[in-house]
């Protein structure tokens, strides 16, 4: 009877963050491979070879590939299985009008995360793929990280994927790198981001904040379960669950106030004074931030999944799970109901007269939100929708790779120091202060080495620095770190670097 010889690997945190497994099994001239979620049975695949020896070098050529991944060897049933909840994706045909869509682009999977700015639309998906397109649909970057996607947030100028692995994703780059690394006994929902500290809600109706080094600053548990509305500003943390809306002092964690009113909160969002929460009551609920009184109640025909309104709050949107859109007033009147076209509404975000939304359907979907286009469409006058194709090529994954120079005239050093069982980064540069953290991808900490960042910003709480634009390793024969000027952040406001 001939031996077996199995082989178990993990990817590791030291990896590229994700929770999957790789096992290998050689039993004379049968090849057997298991894969999947740690904790899951996973998917496995058997194949004959001519001899033992063929098997045993396909077995070889597979486990180094993985390892070349990041896998490493692992003992079994060591790392917790990571529980994961995922939003209903059902949706049922809307019997309105159709809305007025420039553009839609298929991302493959029902899609929760989006984000919008001047210069890009950006989708995730469950199957852990994410795409950048500009305004006019056109495919500019697609990247693959290792779980499906929960949200894509913006923290100034970073932009940030909250993956089901656990991990967030720091998208700024050309490549992902690990950006935030949270607790695999959390079952993440939805996540949030302001100056650097992460605001994360659970399925177990808790919300934990978290600074730049993963370490959680407060925990603080709702009296309902579930939390797929987390918002950050500089005031506090705004947290909705199934009983309601509650908001914490961002420094320390005290309750402000809580609105019951919401309930079964599905989506939130937030203004510079309102919170939003869209819940599965079919109700949009419109909540001052500072004193936690409801202001506005909006009014849907189905069970709310993602909302939206515009900066100033005077619209308001809405997409239910009959695969609708809303709009109103700021005094709660309906002024139009029309049907996506594609797929319920997952999440949304109104942008300079368009109203972007990805859906159960896995569309990111461009909406002409204009009072012309909406009045034309209500009367049947639609524009002709594009659909954007997926481009060919290969998808960027999570890296450590970092290219390497030795010239430290155009940058600003950071070096990589052992504290206690952590590794830090500090600035080596001369004029800055040597006693505050950088915020640097999780996954390139290497102790004793050096980098070169074009700049370094001082995040406004102060107190610690964010490496901004790329990211290079510096030689070991390379010079001393020069002084650097000041100069102005790309936002306009100071960036001050040097120690006061």
């Amino acid at each position: 009877m001939a031996d077996e010889e199995k082989t178990y690997l993990e990817l590791s945190e030291e990896g590229d963050g994700s929770h999957k497994f790789y096992e290998v099994t050689v039993k004379g001239k049968t090849l057997t491979i298991r894969y999947g979620r740690i904790g899951d049975d996973g998917q496995t695949s058997t194949k004959s070879f001519p001899s033992p020896e063929k098997a045993q070098a396909e077995a070889a050529s597979k486990l180094a590939e993985k390892m070349r991944k990041g896998y490493a060897k692992a003992k079994m049933g060591v790392r917790k299985k990571r529980a994961v909840t995922r939003r209903a994706i059902t949706s049922a045909p809307s019997t309105a009008k159709q809305a007025p869509v420039l553009w839609k682009f298929d991302s493959g999977n029902p899609a929760l995360g989006i984000f919008i700015d001047d210069t890009r639309c950006w989708v995730g998906n469950q199957g852990g793929k994410v795409f950048a397109l500009d305004h006019e649909g056109k495919v500019e970057r697609q990247f693959q990280l290792p779980d499906g996607v929960k949200c894509i947030v913006a923290d100034d100028v970073w932009v940030y994927a909250g993956c089901d692995d656990g991990n967030v994703y720091d998208l700024t780059r050309g490549i992902p790198r690990l950006a935030y690394q949270i607790s695999e006994d959390v079952d993440i929902l939805w996540l949030d981001i302001w100056d650097g500290i992460l605001g994360v809600s659970d399925s177990q109706g808790g919300v934990t904040t978290i600074d730049p080094e993963d370490q959680s600053l407060w925990t603080k548990k709702s009296g309902g379960y579930g939390g797929w509305m987390v918002r950050v500003d500089k005031r506090g943390v705004y947290h909705g669950h199934s009983n309601g809306v509650a908001a914490y002092d961002l420094d320390n964690g005290e309750k402000l106030w809580e609105q019951k009113s919401a309930t079964a909160v599905l989506f939130g969002w937030q203004t510079e004074d309102t919170v939003h929460a869209g819940c599965g009551t079919s109700k949009v609920h419109c909540i001052d931030k500072g004193r936690g009184k409801e202001l506005m109640v909006f009014k849907c025909d189905a069970g709310i999944m993602a909302n939206a309104s515009t900066p100033d709050g005077k619209y308001i949107f809405a997409g239910d799970s009959c695969s609708s859109i809303y709009c109103f007033d700021d005094t709660g009147k309906r002024l139009w109901k029309l049907g996506t076209g594609c797929g319920s509404a997952l999440s949304m975000q109104f942008w300079k007269d368009k109203l972007y939304i990805v859906t159960t359907g896995g569309y990111l979907a461009c909406l002409d939100a204009s009072e012309t286009a909406i009045k034309a469409a209500e009367a049947g006058t639609l524009p002709k929708t594009r659909e954007i194709e997926t481009p060919k090529g290969k998808l960027i994954v999570p890296s450590r790779d970092v290219e390497t120079t030795a010239d430290t005239d155009e940058g600003v050093v950071i070096e990589c120091i052992e504290d206690g069982s952590r590794l830090r980064m500090r600035v080596a540069s001369k004029g800055y202060h040597k006693d505050w953290n950088v915020q640097f991808p999780k996954d390139m900490r290497e102790k004793g080495a050096r980098y070169v960042v074009d700049e370094v910003r001082e995040s406004a709480r102060s107190g610690f620095y964010r490496a901004y634009g790329e990211i290079k390793k510096l030689d070991a024969s390379a010079a001393a770190p020069k002084k650097r000027a000041s100069a102005a952040s790309a936002s306009g406001t100071a960036t001050r670097r040097k120690k006061s």
